[in-house]
């Protein structure tokens, strides 16, 4: 086989994505080992297309590089040199308008995107895959109720369900909150595990003072959502402020106390009706230190330790609470506490695909767009 031959067949996989490829966690725009090297690549096809000005394949294949490295001009210059060609066949033509619409996807130019990819479905290019590229232009933009509906044509539950919460948060802001609680009923309905559903309709309950309601929503969510994914249900009512006191409700002081003592003994009921397990023990200590109980949070961080020794996080805390029993020097004492304050500003979170580190929990990881990835870091080696 040429050289010539071995570039085009390397184009024809780059631009064939099937299905498989396109719902992966991946994705089609994500960085593979072989596209680490784009740089030299772009070299070798640039040579190659100006020996052979007809291999379509290798210029489609070569604006996709000039996108990987973000170079969206001269990606969008490629597709349109080969559109306005005369002759060109119609698979092509439709091919290279389905990635001029990923360039300007990529490049944020939405109206130009969805005008290339209605062409491209046009000429008859792969409707799965512009399904999928205009839900990603749709979630892009802030249009998630779109992006869902796209989402759902695929069949592909966790990023429809994941749409249907941003949608119903924007309509709760908007002071819809009826609508937005149905529409997260919904979401759960269309995927059981979708741990931002039961997050969000556990944070509204909470928010609202609905105590029971809240303990249902935990407990049935801890045993819904997988179980390397359900600390986010914690994490996000741990994040969760206390409401400011209305006008005339008394004491600002006495409210939040209420607030944290309310949540405090939710989370421990809800926790408790589970098996042992590490990180439900952890954020039950942190709910405990949060309403002032510091000592049966240091039994709870205790049992954590039990379970793994050398859990890096409950040790921290362990240690905080255990300066105050000691009888330090102010300098070492202030030592102590700078360690321990930059200690707790570490990257908790971890993808558990690419190993990307993240101070703040997500449903997708930012880097390999991989679906429902975070864990929390159980060693600072992870």
């Amino acid at each position: 086989m040429t050289l010539l031959d071995r570039l085009k067949a390397g184009a024809r996989t780059l631009l064939g994505h099937r299905r498989a490829d396109i719902l992966s966690p991946m994705g089609p725009d994500a960085e593979s080992p072989g596209a680490r090297d784009a740089l030299s690549a772009i070299q070798e096809l640039s040579r190659v297309v100006r020996n052979d000005p007809d291999a379509v394949e290798i210029y489609l294949a070569l604006g996709n590089l000039y996108r990987l490295r973000g170079d969206i001009e001269r990606a969008v210059q490629i597709r349109s040199s080969l559109i306005v060609r005369p002759g060109l066949d119609s698979q092509f033509k439709a091919r290279a308008l389905f990635e001029l619409g990923r360039d300007y996807r990529r490049g944020g130019v939405m109206d130009r995107a969805l005008a290339a990819f209605d062409e491209a479905r046009a000429l008859g290019a792969d409707p799965e895959q512009i399904t999928f590229e205009l839900a990603l232009l749709h979630a892009d933009s802030g249009a998630f109720e779109e992006a869902a509906a796209q989402y759902a044509r695929l069949g592909y539950r966790p990023a429809q369900a994941h749409y249907m919460v941003r949608h119903a948060e924007d309509l709760d802001r908007c002071g819809r909150a009826d609508e937005a609680k149905a529409l997260l009923t919904k979401a759960v309905k269309v995927y059981p595990g979708a741990v931002e559903a039961w997050r969000a309709r556990l944070v509204m309950a909470a928010r609202t003072g609905e105590w029971r309601r809240a303990g249902k929503l935990l407990r049935e969510g801890l045993e819904r959502v997988p179980v390397s994914i359900r600390f986010l249900l914690l994490e996000g009512l741990l994040e969760l402020e206390a409401p400011a006191p209305r006008n005339g409700a008394g004491n600002g002081t006495s409210s939040t106390t209420d607030f944290e003592e309310q949540r405090c003994a939710t989370v421990l009921a809800a926790i408790e009706a589970q098996e042992p397990d590490l990180l439900l023990q952890y954020y039950g200590a942190l709910f405990l230190l949060r309403c002032g109980n510091r000592e049966e949070a240091g039994n709870w961080l205790a049992k954590a330790m039990v379970l793994r020794p050398d859990f890096w996080a409950a040790r921290l805390e362990l240690l905080s609470l255990s300066m105050e029993q000691q009888h330090l020097s102010p300098v070492f004492r202030s030592q102590l506490e700078y360690f321990i304050e930059h200690a707790r500003k570490v990257k908790r979170f971890v993808c558990g695909a690419c190993g990307l580190r993240r101070e703040h929990t997500f449903s997708v990881c930012p880097r390999c767009r991989s679906w429902h990835s975070a864990t929390f870091r159980m060693s600072l080696q992870d």
